[in-house]
């Protein structure tokens, strides 16, 4: 923690990026400049030869067989609406059926819902209490005319892990391509595409303390029946990435991208126990000093670093605003502009009292016990605070009455 500056613990919506990636990049802005695409110097040589270093990086990194099955693109938001769009496109559009779930993330919904008003059908499936969709009713909402079923690996915002590879299993025997939104996932649990058995699966840099504004899709070239996945691009222009999506490859990104990814799932194993550890204890610190303390999603098939609380009977945003020196949040932080209620929560079928409640807090690579224990402390404070000031309320009323 920087002194002087709040303590950050929102890591579901960024992290800081690593000084060993922000290290590898820096050669790329200045020194080897060049354009990727140009073939007829040295300085295009060296700029492909990096690109192409990386994408090999990632494909070992994701367990690909290919390193062209990676696709370089702006983060996961483009990766997702590549992989909905594109897939989409390409079969014609209209008529085709698309089945996800009501928590998965507003770049796919969205994207959807905008295929679904442009001719496709759309299938929302529900979750359980813990935030996982079943399998089962995977299988039961795929037809005829289902093209592509898309899973989020992990949650954002409750941290709850999809059942991916029972998914998986379901669509190779229906025929249908798997899409996962991997942006909170990748480097905080096992990610192998081929263990797995997805065909589409979007990354993005900064959530791995990478870079903003890069991500990749990964494309299977040919699934398991032999057929090629073909996918329409949204871009189109130069050519690059064998046409899927055109425009200068940004070479200090993406090997910014590669190195976080490398770190991410080197360290992964023991960065999770860690995190899991620090979790589990501001979990407990908070139940013991600020009284009623309710988990949201899955006590054990969650993120490491994700902890999801309802602090009963007060507004979670009446907290944070009492908290200048912790950096928090009540959800997705792409979601964060819209007045509505999180549709995560709510598809958990949580009361808004509770939802109203809930707090989501992210701990990351550089959060230390000393900072867990601080924010304990300063939650719990606030907490009883507001609760002392409710019920100090409520019996002014009664006795005005």
């Amino acid at each position: 923690m920087t002194p002087g500056r709040p303590i950050y613990l929102d890591h579901h919506a960024t992290t800081p990026c690593d000084p060993r990636v922000a290290a590898a990049m820096q050669p790329y802005w200045s020194e080897e400049f060049g354009n990727p695409a140009s073939a007829s110097h040295a300085y295009g040589w060296r700029a492909e030869a990096a690109v192409e270093q990386a994408r090999e990086a990632i494909a070992r990194a994701i367990g690909a067989l290919d390193p062209r099955e990676i696709v370089f693109t702006s983060g996961a938001t483009e990766s997702d609406n590549l992989a909905l769009q594109g897939a989409l496109r390409a079969r014609g559009g209209a008529g085709a059926h698309v089945v996800t779930v009501a928590t998965e993330h507003p770049a796919v919904l969205d994207t959807a819902r905008a295929l679904a008003k442009q001719g496709a059908s759309l299938s929302v499936l529900p979750v359980d209490a813990e935030g996982r969709v079943d399998p089962a009713d995977v299988a039961r909402a795929i037809t005829r005319e289902t093209l592509l079923v898309s899973v989020m690996a992990a949650n954002g915002e409750i941290g709850t892990l999809a059942p991916l590879a029972e998914i998986a299993a379901v669509c190779a025997e229906r025929g249908v391509l798997l899409h996962s939104d991997a942006a909170q996932a990748l480097g905080k649990i096992p990610v192998d595409v081929e263990a797995l058995g997805v065909d589409l699966l979007s990354i993005s840099g900064h959530k791995l303390y990478g870079p903003k504004g890069i991500g990749a899709l990964y494309v299977r070239r040919r699934r398991r029946s032999g057929e090629r996945i073909a996918l329409a691009p949204l871009l189109h222009g130069g050519g690059q990435e064998r046409g899927l999506r055109s425009g200068t490859l940004p070479t200090p990104l993406i090997v910014g991208l590669a190195r976080a990814i490398s770190l991410a799932v080197t360290e992964q194993p023991a960065e999770s126990a860690r995190l899991a550890r620090l979790r589990d204890r501001l979990l407990a610190r908070l139940r013991e000093r600020a009284g009623a303390v309710l988990l949201n999603g899955a006590a054990s098939a969650r993120l490491a670093g994700n902890l999801n609380v309802a602090l009963e009977g007060i507004s979670a945003d009446a907290v944070i605003a009492r908290l200048p020196d912790l950096a928090l949040s009540t959800g997705s932080a792409c979601s964060s502009a819209k007045p509505e209620p999180s549709h995560v929560l709510a598809a958990l079928g949580l009361p808004p009292e509770r939802i109203q409640a809930s707090l989501r807090i992210g701990l990351g690579r550089f959060t230390t016990e000393a900072e867990v224990e601080r924010a304990a402390e300063r939650v719990a404070e606030e907490v009883r605070k507001l609760r002392a000031e409710r019920a100090g309320g409520v019996a002014a009323h009664g006795a005005d009455r």
